[in-house]
């Protein structure tokens, strides 16, 4: 059984930074396209960043060089380092998990998904 549970989300300042993660089970880790992804209330689930089983990354414009996609294989764990947080940022974060990379910004091209951890910036 796939289980991916986020942790690490909290409330902040502009300004700040936090480290979320993503830790996975039931499936071969090492094998997997994961991603992260952010959905803000009333706006559609978007592509955060991505790390393919060859450990190659890919970003969202609006997040390159404040956030970094990281993964320990080892602990079958996922981690997202957010930098600079604006108020913009302030969503539900959800790790995202599937045996192909796609169209990596894509929800529909993942098959598992976590329940996700809030993260709130105040300005």
């Amino acid at each position: 059984q796939v289980q991916l549970v986020e942790s690490g989300g909290g409330s902040v300042q502009a300004g700040g930074s936090l480290r979320l993660s993503c830790a996975a089970s039931g499936f071969t880790y090492s094998r997997y396209c994961m991603g992260w992804f952010r959905q803000a209330p009333g706006k559609e689930r978007e592509g955060v960043a991505v790390i393919d089983s060859n450990g190659s990354t890919n970003y969202a414009d609006s997040v390159k060089g404040r956030f970094a996609i990281s993964q320990d294989n080892a602990k079958n764990t996922l981690y997202l380092q957010i930098n600079s947080l604006k108020p913009e940022d302030t969503a539900m974060y959800y790790c995202a998990a599937d045996q192909f990379c796609g169209v990596w910004w894509y929800r529909w091209s993942y098959k598992y998904w976590g329940q996700g951890t809030q993260v709130t910036v105040s300005s």
